[in-house]
């Protein structure tokens, strides 16, 4: 297969959640591959030193502020990518939250809150986003899941439960753009080392518990992701469409 299959150059994505962790090296990660970047979050600063690494790649990067659970507001910043850039040809959703408490002791407000962004806030975009896609009759939406979509743990019923809803979503996309040129993957990666786990990692006992229960005995490494989402972003994976690809030292294999 050659190389030229994974080259993104001419091509612009689109991340939500851009500016940390999972989202910042998806959003470098297409820029190294080629790709021209809007980099979507709520961080000022943030967002300013995602699209510095962006530009010192040689690519362009655009910032945008974005709050995925506002319908409003999606439609509004999909608008300005795509005047800014012409159009769309990757979609990243990956902006998340996580609360952490036991079902019995959940709040409702904290259960909308996660569920919004991390389920309800991907619908909005892609139903903002592809129709230009389909326009051109070519495009590629990666939904960023978790192993928390088909494993359980505890304390994790909301993160869980929306991540399992990103998963089957992401089929129901899939099952209904790919005659339209559309294909829509999923990644589920387990624990990386980004701040939304940082609580975790100070934990002895979880980290210890999270190192056992993996295969490759240890957790992931956020470069060890960038294959990946190169992959599903690319004509690589052209005939690739409605899966979820794990990137998880093997945890779901048991």
């Amino acid at each position: 297969m050659a190389l030229e299959m994974f080259d993104l150059s001419g091509k612009v994505a689109m991340v939500t959640g851009g500016t940390r962790g999972l989202g910042e090296v998806c959003c470098l990660a297409l820029a190294k591959a080629g790709a021209d970047v809007a980099v979507c979050g709520r961080s000022s600063p943030d967002l300013k030193r995602v699209a510095e690494k962006i530009h010192a790649l040689s690519r362009r990067a655009e910032t945008f502020f974005i709050d995925v659970t506002d319908k409003r507001r999606v439609i509004q910043t999909v608008g300005e990518v795509q005047a800014a850039f012409g159009r769309i040809d990757i979609l990243v959703n990956n902006a998340g939250v996580n609360h952490r408490v036991p079902v019995l002791e959940y709040a409702e407000e904290e259960w909308d809150r996660v569920i919004n962004t991390n389920l309800k806030g991907y619908f909005l975009v892609a139903q903002a986003a592809v129709p230009q896609m389909i326009e051109r009759g070519y495009g590629k939406v990666i939904n960023m899941s978790s192993i928390l979509g088909t494993v359980g743990l505890p304390n994790q019923v909301a993160y869980a439960s929306s991540k399992g809803g990103v998963d089957q979503m992401t089929k129901v996309m899939a099952i209904e753009w790919a005659s339209k040129g559309v294909r829509v993957n999923a990644i589920g990666p387990t624990y990386f080392e980004t701040d939304l786990v940082a609580q975790i990692r100070k934990d002895p006992q979880r980290f210890k518990f999270i190192n056992e229960r993996t295969p490759m005995g240890r957790w992931g490494y956020l470069p060890e992701l960038e294959g990946t989402v190169i992959f599903l972003a690319s004509p690589a994976s052209d005939f690739i469409t409605g899966q979820t690809i794990y990137v998880d030292g093997g945890w779901t294999i048991w």
